[in-house]
């Protein structure tokens, strides 16, 4: 019989554990801490794809009046999630967690869905998927990753920090949009009326002070503890207060996640959205415009990506000094296949999320977390209940913890010569500004190609920054360029 000790010897050779660093502890504390902060996307996902009804103000419905119902979302979104994360960190071997894509679902439901009916645009987020497979099979996926210079890499990862801190910070409502009627030019603020003003924004400050401190004092599971002590600290506010969710009418309310014990633990998942797909979407549109459809799909699935696995590998330690980092065909071959997953299940495309940062500042460096987020993500789907009850303010000043040890990197970028300390900049700086990691790598990469050629550099630059460059450009003018088409 096989022992514990030789089960632990071959789980520690299949996922190197002993190599990279880390023990089994501390990767089952850094895919728990992942999934507390990834968790929320169960809940997102499906306000952002689907409607409670179709009679509702805000359904969100397709050509011919069809909705995605919020539970089945639900479901659909957290297996999809499970399976992709399990299968990413059993073959690629990192702790980079997959979800529903934001930005990607939101392209879905409002520019996509809109033309055609609900199974026909998961049909085009598949051909999506298809098409980043077949570019990952083909080598092409992989030359453009090598082809990025080493300060554009860097610059993502800064990007990606600043990025997640602004998620954070968004999410708990430290900084919120102000209202066109308020008379200003001013696009954000703080809080509500410059005053944090809202318990919900009270108890992420303090979840956020509390993390910060664990962390500085290298407190084994500082992240994990400071999630666990401020759901608590929220637990009892709201006992006493009762501001209530916010649910989009109530700005003093919890923003996802409501902190009360709940009445209902567990409850059955409806699977029924799986494999409802259709690819009719290329006889109700002209084959130009579902082109146009894919096309932007395609570019934001593949850089999102890129940027976010440079960032982490990176922040991971996992990454030379190039930015490159081992399995890189693997783990991109894997996030192809999460874009076909997403679709399949009509959960929109699956993709890596940057939230994993939390649980790799929590330790973990192999698959193996991976595998333990993936499993939080499928008994999510029969304890939805009692994972909702941690709201995403707890969970978001994690975020800006870990967006402050991502910052670390831009030591790396030579600020001294302005055609690399341009784009850079401009990498880093349009990621939090548009909420979009591919807006900020091509507006690097299209910048850094143009300054290269025109200081005598030209040389130095790849060809395939050239193709990119061009694609993005392209991209950046898709609605022109639609329009002049007709589409």
């Amino acid at each position: 019989m096989e022992t514990p000790e030789a089960r632990k010897g071959a789980l520690d050779k299949y996922f190197k554990i002993s190599e990279r660093g880390s023990s089994v502890v501390r990767e089952v504390r850094g895919g728990v801490v992942t999934f507390v902060a990834i968790a929320y996307i169960i809940v997102l996902n499906p306000l952002i794809l689907g409607s409670y009804s179709a009679d509702s103000p805000s359904a969100k419905e397709d050509v011919l009046g069809g909705i995605l119902p919020v539970p089945q979302v639900a479901a659909a979104t957290a297996l999809v999630a499970g399976v992709m994360t399990i299968l990413f960190g059993l073959i690629a071997n990192f702790p980079f967690a997959l979800a529903a894509g934001l930005g990607l679902n939101t392209l879905v439901a409002v520019s996509i869905a809109p033309l055609v009916t609900w199974p026909e645009a998961m049909g085009l987020v598949v051909v999506n998927g298809i098409i980043i497979l077949i570019l990952v099979a083909t080598g092409f996926r992989k030359a453009v990753f090598d082809a990025v210079p080493p300060a554009l890499k860097s610059a993502i990862t800064v990007g990606i920090g600043l990025f997640i801190t602004m998620v954070g910070l968004v999410d708990a409502g430290f900084v919120r949009r102000i209202p066109d009627a308020a008379g200003t030019t001013v696009p954000v603020g703080l809080g509500i009326d410059g005053s944090i003003a809202t318990w919900p924004t009270a108890v992420f400050v303090f979840g956020l002070l509390l993390t910060a401190v664990l962390v500085a004092r290298k407190t084994r599971g500082g992240i994990l503890i400071g999630i666990g002590v401020t759901t608590v600290v929220a637990i009892a506010v709201e006992s006493l207060v009762q501001v209530g969710p916010s649910e989009g009418s109530n700005p003093y309310g919890w923003n996802l996640g409501y902190p009360a014990l709940p009445e209902q633990i567990i409850g059955l998942p409806d699977l029924s959205l799986i494999g409802d797909i259709s690819f009719g979407a290329w006889t109700r549109l002209p084959a130009l415009a579902a082109a146009m459809l894919v096309f932007t799909l395609v570019l934001a699935n593949f850089f999102d990506a890129m940027g976010t696995m440079t960032g982490l590998s990176r922040e991971a330690g996992l990454a030379d000094k190039d930015g490159n980092f081992p399995n890189v065909g693997k783990a991109l071959g894997v996030e192809g296949l999460g874009a076909v997953a997403g679709g399949l299940g009509s959960a929109s495309s699956n993709t890596v999320f940057v939230e994993s940062a939390s649980g790799i500042a929590e330790g973990a460096r192999t698959g193996l977390a991976n595998v333990i987020t993936g499993l939080l993500f499928l008994a999510a789907m029969f304890f939805t209940p009692l994972y909702q009850i941690i709201p995403i303010e707890a969970a978001a000043s994690a975020l800006v913890v870990v967006g402050a040890m991502m910052i670390g990197q831009i030591k790396q970028i030579d600020l001294a010569d302005f055609s690399i300390a341009l784009p850079a900049f401009l990498t880093i700086v349009v990621m939090p500004f548009t909420y979009s990691i591919a807006n900020g790598i091509g507006a690097g990469f299209i910048s850094y190609t143009v300054l290269q050629a025109a200081t005598g550099k030209i040389r130095q630059v790849h060809p395939l920054m050239w193709v990119v460059s061009a694609a993005f450009l392209l991209y950046f003018g898709a609605g022109p360029v639609s329009a002049a088409l007709g589409i």
